[in-house]
């Protein structure tokens, strides 16, 4: 059987999606050769990938469990944490961004969302779209998964944007942001430096080993408008995937200097 396949006009590529040999009901989605998303469909509460777990454990801390959430999904990807939130908080508000029209149309065809599951969709430039939405419209948590390495859009790896993004935050809310980079981790510190700018509260959050510096991998900076607490930092690192580590607060300078 052929592997199903979709050519993104955009960026010139084409994506595809496979059965992931070892899981029943979970597929791989990968652009360019690249695997990008897993999604196990019988169990979208499960997230393969580490960086979206972890991902995932901070969504968990913004309500109690179970309680209906606003998201907002900047880079929809094969919408891994969309169907994470409908699973675990059914009644969720979400809305997605996608700078490529067929793989939206893609993945729905191909992977489609749990059922009662309430997703806007929106085509186009993340910056752009998040000032086209609607007046007034809040979210619990804004996840941005777009950057990878030295080829991160400049107009969102910047300051200005995620004062944009916090302002579209409830009180409690956070800004989640996942940030792939290599050995000596230029994006990571220049990003951490942006939101630290643009928020009164950040942390960073990955596997320990990355704040080495000395090893590629994915680490997650997370911004609040309201105080970062200490039970924050101990339920993430309890959380997993082990071993863990956040940086808050003056430990955070680390990884700016």
């Amino acid at each position: 059987m052929a592997t199903p396949s979709r050519f993104l006009r955009t960026s010139g590529v084409h994506a595809t999606i496979e059965a992931d040999p070892w899981h029943n009901n979970a597929f791989v989605m990968s652009i360019d050769g690249a695997e990008q998303s897993h999604v196990n469909l019988a169990a979208p509460q499960e997230v393969f990938y580490e960086y979206l777990r972890r991902i995932a454990n901070a969504i968990d801390l913004v309500k109690p469990a179970g309680e209906p959430i606003t998201a907002l999904h900047l880079g929809a990807g094969a919408l891994t944490l969309a169907r994470y939130i409908q699973a675990t908080r059914p009644g969720s508000v979400q809305h997605a961004v996608e700078l490529e029209r067929e793989l939206l149309d893609f993945v729905l065809e191909q992977l489609p969302l749990p059922a009662g599951t309430d997703l806007s969709s929106h085509v186009g430039d993340a910056r752009e779209e998040l000032a086209a939405l609607p007046a007034g419209l809040m979210f619990d948590v804004v996840v941005l998964d777009i950057f990878s390495g030295p080829d991160a859009p400049a107009h969102l790896a910047c300051e200005d944007f995620y004062r944009e993004a916090a302002a579209v935050l409830t009180p409690e809310g956070i800004l989640a942001v996942n940030v792939g980079d290599e050995p000596g981790f230029t994006l990571v510190t220049s990003q951490t430096k942006a939101l630290q700018e643009a928020m009164p509260s950040v942390a960073a959050y990955g596997t320990t080993m990355l704040f080495s510096r000395r090893y590629p991998g994915n680490i997650i900076l997370l911004g609040k408008n309201s105080p970062w607490s200490q039970g924050w930092t101990q339920a993430l690192v309890a959380a997993g995937p082990h071993p863990a580590t956040v940086m808050s607060g003056v430990e955070l300078d680390e990884l700016t200097n």
